[in-house]
């Protein structure tokens, strides 16, 4: 018994590497964001995309306007969220971005994606950016509980939007309102 005790006391005292923190990615965080992108089209839970992406692929996504944060546990990157820009060519739709965000297989269920998403927001209305939106598979109970706990609202369902392994997928739009749009929508009253 004593030994379990003092088991507990070493682990209180051992530094916290099991702590998630988050920060803005750099292309050199390409080639993790790549491989937990890659884990996720092949879990066929959270995309229709079945090509999996390369490091220089994701190198592409730093477009210096939209947000990609990445989750660290330990020093390693073990989550990752980024916007995209929402009908581009259109002025008037600048302040949207789409989002994605995945987690590490080994590190699902831990808080990876609360806390990645947490600066996603920050960083995207740092940004400027006015509403976050994705499309979430129905069945995706997870994520879609994650974003309905941070501020996200489903708004409607788009059925059979597309085919993922030959079977039609439906998905839920999630969205939410940033700054000045949050604080003066018609619906937050």
């Amino acid at each position: 018994m004593g030994s379990a005790r003092a088991a507990r006391a070493a682990k209180l005292d051992a530094p916290e590497t099991h702590l998630v923190s988050a920060r803005l990615a750099t292309p050199s965080d390409a080639a993790s964001i790549a491989r937990i992108y890659n884990e996720g089209i092949q879990d066929r839970v959270a995309t229709f995309e079945t090509r999996l992406r390369s490091p220089e692929d994701v190198a592409a996504w730093f477009d210096g306007t939209h947000p990609i944060v990445v989750a660290e546990r330990a020093g390693s990157v073990v989550g990752f969220a980024d916007t995209s820009a929402y009908r581009p060519g259109r002025e008037c739709y600048a302040g949207v971005a789409e989002f994605n965000v995945y987690v590490d297989r080994a590190h699902r269920g831990r808080g990876v994606g609360r806390e990645v998403m947490a600066a996603l927001v920050r960083e995207s209305e740092a940004a400027g950016l006015w509403k976050l939106l994705s499309r979430v598979f129905t069945d995706n109970a997870a994520s879609r509980g994650l974003l309905r706990s941070m501020g996200f609202s489903e708004v409607g369902v788009y059925r059979c939007h597309a085919r993922l392994d030959g079977a039609w997928r439906d998905v839920v739009i999630v969205e939410r309102l940033l700054g000045d749009a949050a604080d003066n929508s018609p619906g937050s009253a």
